[in-house]
């Protein structure tokens, strides 16, 4: 008996060539069985309205597997493949002549078709496509012709290997076994990417004018009783009147766009192909290729056509709101520049006519000083040169009101709720505009200063406040105009410099200096803040409306 040693070295080495083997979580495992179930489910609604023992006219596995892949990651394949091996196992049980082989070589076809489909779907539409572009329809039409390909041409030289069909039946067996997979993406496909991968906007999408669902609003139900009457009708009569389908699509496109289309298409599907596997129909009367092609192309063609023309009305709808969002943000830019324009007038040369008018009034009082023979000339050109100077401020004064607050003249108080409902949205901030309705009994310049000083201060309620809730509040005395904006903000020290910038509040100051006005700021960390401005009454000066 011999003892056997093995040193530390070794262990190490082993256990570094071991691989990590990592354990599929609960989760996975369940999303891989229900998958493999809905999988099988879709597979089994195909066998249920298959034409013959051997022949469906779609095959709805194909689209729901690509849609599920394409939206959820390939990592789910394990899915597709356990949901075929139940099927598969189904179909040698019920059928002992057909060899193993075949069924080997149709569940490899079948799981490439799903996994490439999935794939290409993803590199030519891009993740979670809406199919509301023609180009992604165009994309999904590639992507499910090339993968269906794949699984008809391994289903046909799997049969064609083991003698299940003679080498003459080849190309109708792989044109049928490709169209009806084709059918069946291009009827589930859609349905799945337009109620699962963005199930909001679908539903949003079905809610009618009349503000209730689709379902049960009286356009959808007229649309859902539509298709049902008009498909029937279609599949029943032996007239040919196949083509009576296409108004109740159109009428999809056009109000519902690509999720109402999918449903539609569905149930156009489902009631053609159910119809006519109960032997009942125009379909039925043929031949059984000829009947299998002819539903597969009325499939086909009623869903592309419809397909196309809802993503090229969402184009168009996209279009109309990408030309007004333009729109508005020109017109922003305009009204950026109008205040910008009013704001350098009132800098520059509104500054330099006070200036003016100060200086007229101080060369007139050292004129009466210093009385001279040609004091009474200058003395009434210097009167000139003043009224002429006040007359332009006051015309200036006006103009900038015009195109300051909001571009109109109705007044400070609706100025500053039209200003509030701009900055209130996408903030998050509730703000409340309280005053008199009748004309504020102050000037416009004045009028525009208060603007200014309301417009910063709520531009500070909204950045640093944190506030959800202000209130903006005039009260007209019998001496004085009271204008106070509150927050329910965390509030801060108004005797400490603010960090950074801090010419909001300088600018706040510096516009009530200007209008004789005193300026208040009441603030504590955690109780909000309270700004209030008290500006005399100006009865003696031009009047605006307030």
């Amino acid at each position: 008996m011999s003892e056997v040693r093995v040193s530390p070295a070794s262990l190490f080495v082993r256990r570094a060539v071991l691989p990590n083997v990592r354990v599929p979580s609960l989760e996975w495992v369940a999303g891989v069985l229900f998958l493999g179930a809905a999988y099988w489910g879709a597979a089994k609604l195909g066998q249920t309205l298959q034409y013959t023992a051997s022949v469906s006219a779609i095959w709805p596995p194909a689209g729901l597997g690509i849609a599920a892949l394409y939206l959820w990651g390939l990592r789910w394949w394990p899915g597709i493949f356990l949901g075929e091996c139940v099927v598969n196992g189904e179909l040698l049980l019920a059928h002992h002549h057909l060899p193993l082989g075949s069924l080997v070589g149709q569940q490899l076809g079948n799981l490439a078709e799903v996994i490439v489909g999935a794939w290409l779907l993803g590199r030519l539409i891009g993740p979670r496509a809406e199919l509301d572009r023609a180009t992604q329809v165009a994309g999904m039409m590639v992507a499910v012709g090339t993968a269906t390909a794949i699984s008809a041409s391994a289903g046909t030289l799997s049969m064609l290997a083991h003698d299940v069909i003679a080498l003459p039946e080849a190309p109708t067996f792989w044109r049928t076994w490709w169209l009806g997979d084709t059918s069946g993406a291009i009827v589930v496909l859609p349905l799945v990417l337009t109620w699962f991968g963005h199930p909001r906007a679908a539903w949003r999408r079905m809610w009618t004018a009349e503000g209730v669902l689709l379902v049960g609003s009286a356009e959808g139900l007229l649309l859902v009783g539509s298709v049902v009457a008009l498909s029937t009708v279609a599949v029943t009569s032996s007239a040919p009147l196949t083509y009576l389908i296409f108004p109740p699509l159109i009428w999809a496109a056009f109000r519902f766009g690509p999720a109402g289309v999918a449903l539609a298409v569905a149930i156009n599907a489902g009631l053609t192909v159910g119809i006519t596997a109960d032997r009942v129909g125009a379909f039925f009367t043929q031949p059984i290729n000829n009947r299998t092609l002819s539903t597969q192309l009325y499939i086909l063609v009623g869903a592309l056509t419809a397909l196309f023309l809802s993503a090229l009305v969402s184009e168009r709808e996209h279009s109309s709101t990408e030309l007004a969002e333009s729109r508005r943000r020109e017109t922003d830019r305009a009204h950026e520049e109008r205040l910008r324009i009013a704001r350098d007038l009132h800098d520059s040369v509104s500054q330099a006519l006070f200036s003016s008018v100060l200086l007229t009034r101080t060369a007139q009082k050292a004129l009466e000083e210093a009385e001279g023979p040609s004091s009474s000339v200058l003395k009434d050109s210097l009167s000139a040169i003043a009224e002429l100077t006040k007359r332009a401020q006051r015309e200036m004064r006006g103009f900038i009101f015009e195109w300051g607050p909001e571009g109109h003249s109705d007044g400070l108080v609706p100025a500053l709720t039209r200003y509030v409902s701009t900055l209130a949205g996408g903030t998050g901030l509730a703000v409340d505009v309280q005053g008199p309705t009748a004309p504020l009994p102050l000037s416009s310049a004045t009028q525009v200063e208060l603007f200014g000083i309301g417009r910063e201060a709520l531009a500070n309620v909204a950045r640093h406040s944190g506030a959800g809730l202000a209130g903006v509040r005039f009260r007209v005395d019998p001496n004085q105009v009271t204008m106070e904006i509150v927050d329910d903000g965390h509030g801060f020290d108004p005797t400490m410099p603010p960090p950074g910038n801090h010419y909001g509040l300088e600018s706040m100051r510096s516009r009530a200096r200007d209008i004789d006005a005193a300026l208040e700021i009441h603030s504590s960390q955690g109780d909000g803040t309270a700004v209030r401005v008290r500006v005399p009454v100006q009865p003696d000066r031009e009047p605006d409306a307030g």
